[in-house]
């Protein structure tokens, strides 16, 4: 078996057999592993015959599902069938994304994932069951979002149109070559990078941001809610200047974020990040602990990358348009409008 191979013969044919045998008109013949097809060696070979007429299934079977992947295996099992209208490609793995099946229907070929997702057309055979969710958590998601690698998402979301070598991106991102050499290899796999003389750059840095949207838990940064009788611009006033006088980084996100980069956004609720020690901070602006009510939260991150990119705007640092982002999809209420704003009208016409 091929070393790359993870998903065993015997899954495979069940989940062929199982699909199959939906067709009340369909008669299995013979299941051949790995068999040896014009000089291409497949990993399962299906004939069945329908009526008088026989079909042959050649499946390409990966353990990674990911688009990169299934592009190479749907050309090759393209190539091989051109013209051979009696066989028919179908292309496997533990999961198979919408995406993937959008390449999969390019090239005429089916396919089915572990799952239960699959797509078969062939003679008067028509299944196809989509919208499976992925049943496991996938180890390269939990890695690609990584406080650690999420560092070097900012630096390439703050400027997709610029290539990066290894070694700088390393050093603006402050993490380490091997950090950079495993995101990049997710980020191949999604086919959302081109690489060039010059280096890489991002593809599709809005399906990025999509999907780290998804994954992203703001809750991962210990937050501290307060209520202050001060007026919220203020409030905002005092937190940057004595923020600035004990020399503690920080930086306004969420609404308070969001309104200084889209004049649509209003807000009655303060939102920042203060690293270190915000209690201290909250001490010295005499606001109130309280457990409900609260007008003010103080974010204590985990990372200092959400930092990165911060900008001061009127002598007050507000956090990167793409933390605001992430932080507002996670704020709840209307926090999806505001953050849909400023992915169009600040974001977007950065990219």
């Amino acid at each position: 078996m091929k070393e790359y191979m993870k998903i065993r013969i015997e899954d495979a044919e069940v989940n062929f057999r199982k699909c199959l045998q939906r067709v009340p008109f369909l008669e299995i013949e013979s299941f051949e592993n790995e068999p040896l097809f014009d000089n291409f060696r497949a990993d399962l070979f299906v004939t069945v015959r329908i009526e008088e007429k026989r079909y042959r299934l050649l499946i390409e079977a990966k353990n990674n599902g990911q688009p990169r992947f299934a592009r190479t295996a749907a050309y090759e099992l393209a190539r091989v069938l051109k013209g051979k209208s009696d066989v028919y490609g179908v292309f496997m793995a533990p999961y198979i994304s919408p995406q993937v099946a959008d390449i999969c229907l390019k090239e005429n070929i089916g396919y089915m994932d572990l799952a239960g997702n699959y797509r078969l057309t062939f003679g008067q055979v028509y299944l196809e069951h989509q919208g499976v969710p992925n049943p496991a958590e996938k180890r390269d998601l939990r890695s690609l979002y990584f406080p650690k690698a999420s560092r070097i998402l900012r630096v390439l979301l703050a400027d997709p149109k610029k290539s990066w070598r290894i070694q700088a991106l390393a050093e603006t991102a402050k993490v380490s070559l091997g950090q950079i050499f495993n995101v990049k290899k997710l980020l191949e796999d999604r086919e959302w990078i081109n690489n060039s003389d010059n280096g890489f750059l991002l593809k599709d840095p809005e399906k990025l941001l999509a999907e780290w949207a998804q994954y992203f838990n703001p809750r991962k940064s210990k937050s501290v809610n307060f209520y202050t009788l001060k007026s919220i611009a203020g409030l905002e006033e005092d937190l940057a200047r004595n923020c600035e006088k004990e020399g503690i980084p920080y930086a306004l996100t969420g609404f308070s974020g969001a309104a200084r980069y889209s004049a649509s956004v209003r807000y009655q609720r303060v939102m920042a990040y203060v690293l270190n020690d915000p209690e201290k901070i909250a001490n010295i602006l005499s606001l109130k602990d309280v457990s409900s009510g609260a007008n003010v939260t103080l974010l204590s991150p985990i990372d200092e990358g959400v930092l990165f990119g911060a900008r001061q705007i009127n002598g007050i640092w507000i956090a990167s348009p793409v933390q605001v982002y992430l932080d507002l999809l996670g704020s709840g209420g209307r926090g999806e409008e505001a953050a849909e704003a400023i992915l169009n009208e600040v974001i977007k016409r950065l990219w």
